[in-house]
């Protein structure tokens, strides 16, 4: 009978060392847990990315007013009839 119950006792520990260190164990379990989470994490943040993205090309394609503010800012474009003027800030070291 002290036989039996110690071959159980092995065998459950052995199970028990299978649920927790082996292969798809527990602790495989929280690592792939911990991954997806900050997989989504980071979905998120790429899909607001997108969001933004995709307003600016539905803006550049639809807004005649996005191009032109483009233009004028990158490329330092006026309009016929039109003066630029750049106020340039001051430096407190030149005072």
């Amino acid at each position: 009978m002290r036989l039996f119950i110690l071959i159980l006792s092995a065998i459950l520990l052995l199970f028990q060392y299978d649920l927790w260190f082996g292969k798809n164990g527990y602790l495989d379990y929280k690592e792939t847990a911990e991954e997806i989470a900050m997989h989504k994490a980071e979905n998120t943040k790429l899909s607001q990315r997108n969001q933004v993205v995709a307003a600016e090309i539905r803006d550049l394609k639809d807004g005649v007013e996005a191009i032109q503010e483009r233009a004028r800012l990158q490329y330092e474009l006026v309009k016929p009839n039109e003066t630029f003027y750049r106020i340039a800030k001051e430096n407190k070291d030149n005072r």
